[in-house]
């Protein structure tokens, strides 16, 4: 065997000016959010590709589910971009719903799509998480890719965990989600998670078990109520 040799560890650059901006621009940019979001009540976020274009029965399904998720008096929230994002934003306005985009800025930024009726735009991430959970009820997995994968297993992480309450999370596109579900049975069988944190997500191609799901998990278990009128403090500077 080699004779063991003594570890040289290794430094890298250390500044404290650019970690107190990091920290400044990290509280900004929640409080910017924060105060942009207020007023919106009670979401269902929706997550999906923005690739897909308006003819594919992606885009339909979407728009059906988003709208059929307004009806319950649900705002719709998505990252205010094209694809599924759209389609999901659009859903809501076809039934009189109110529209949400929560963007992210981007080196190639993205035109939030016409069917909102506010946006604001996030530069961190981690910042974005943060509000889709503070606001959601309910999160609908729609096909996608890094991103929309990113958001489910954040949330399901955070239900394990018992970070946050757990609110339904839904899966559409049984056919494309296939082998993403496939893994997860993976994953059970070699003990890596437990028998029970399956029941933490449906999937279905059926809207209306998924209209079922939110009534019992999301209003009757939170006991979401009519919206009553809510008057911004002026000297706040809020505004509806």
């Amino acid at each position: 065997m080699p004779k063991s040799t003594e570890i040289q560890f290794l430094d890298g650059p250390h500044s404290r000016l650019k970690e107190l901006k990091l920290v400044m621009n990290t509280m900004l940019d929640l409080i910017r959010g924060l105060r942009a979001l207020h007023f919106i009540g009670p979401c269902i976020t929706v997550f999906g590709s923005a690739r897909f274009k308006d003819d594919h029965p992606y885009y339909k399904l979407t728009r059906d589910a988003a709208a059929a998720f307004a009806k319950l008096g649900f705002t719709i929230i998505t990252g205010g971009g094209p694809g599924l994002m759209e389609a999901a934003n659009r859903g809501a306005k076809d039934v009189g719903g109110f529209s949400v985009g929560c963007n992210i800025q981007l080196p190639v930024e993205q035109t939030p799509n016409p069917y909102l009726d506010k946006w604001v735009y996030m530069s961190h991430f981690f910042i974005r998480k943060v509000l889709l959970v503070k606001y959601s009820f309910a999160f609908i997995v729609m096909p996608g890719g890094y991103g929309t994968l990113d958001e489910y297993f954040e949330a399901l992480t955070l239900i394990q965990t018992r970070k946050i309450k757990n609110f339904p999370i839904i899966i559409f596109g049984r056919d494309f989600h296939e082998e993403l579900i496939a893994h997860i049975e993976v994953m059970k069988r070699n003990g890596t998670i437990g028998p029970e944190d399956e029941e933490y997500f449906l999937v279905t191609d059926d809207i209306n078990e998924a209209v079922e799901l939110i009534k019992e998990k999301s209003i009757k278990q939170f006991g979401l109520k009519p919206k009553r009128a809510y008057k911004p403090f002026g000297w706040l500077f809020e505004h509806k």
